[in-house]
């Protein structure tokens, strides 16, 4: 283990934290799960498998085009830092401009069985586009910025899924009341917004 691999390993940590703590479907949906302790296991464990897997990809992908074509990570630099730079904005622009109806509701239906469920999470994990541009290009881009030590970067980015889903299924029923609210919402979307457009300008200023 070099110096550098435990902030690297931080580094990703704190960049998958960033890319999964935003409202979406599938916090929703582990939300509700986990607030009616319904196929938990099984929802945590998609959500946690399928970003690893993921990230692996692109910290492999990426990792491969640095030693065949170097320029490869000055485009994809500038592809992930200007996709940050987006990410952020967006972010910030539900700081400022909320949506009254944004709140999640864990009132909603839930699947009426594990079968069900697990296939829910499975549509919602790998048919929504961001999943990819998150994990296979963002995290990728970020890992191959780190060189050798880009593995360790990927690692702590599948640690934070696997915390955050596993925090967000198991510990709902203490979580509920407080992200049923928009305004819990605004201040995790502002230090997302915070994050990405710092990690965005930085990517583009080394690309």
């Amino acid at each position: 283990m070099t110096s550098g691999t435990i902030p690297a390993a931080l580094a990703g940590f704190g960049t998958g934290l960033s890319l999964i703590v935003a409202i979406g479907a599938q916090n929703a949906f582990v939300l509700r799960q986990g607030v009616r302790r319904h196929a938990v296991l099984a929802v945590v464990a998609i959500c946690a498998i399928s970003d690893a897997l993921l990230i692996t990809l692109g910290v492999a992908g990426v990792g491969a085009l640095v030693t065949a074509w170097p320029a490869a990570v000055t485009a994809v630099g500038l592809a992930g830092g200007a996709f940050l730079i987006c990410y952020g904005i967006l972010a910030a622009r539900r700081v400022l401009r909320p949506d009254p109806d944004a709140a999640l509701s864990t009132a909603g239906k839930t699947a009426g069985s594990a079968g069900a469920a697990v296939l829910t999470c499975l549509a919602m994990t790998w048919l929504n586009p961001h999943v990819y541009l998150d994990t296979v290009l963002l995290v990728g881009s970020l890992a191959a910025d780190r060189g050798d030590l880009r593995w360790a970067f990927g690692i702590g980015a599948a640690l934070a899924s696997l915390i955050w889903f596993t925090t967000l299924g198991y510990g709902a029923r203490l979580l509920s009341g407080l992200f049923a609210t928009p305004k819990a919402w605004r201040v995790l979307d502002g230090l997302v917004a915070a994050t990405m457009l710092t990690m965005g300008g930085l990517l583009l200023a080394g690309a």
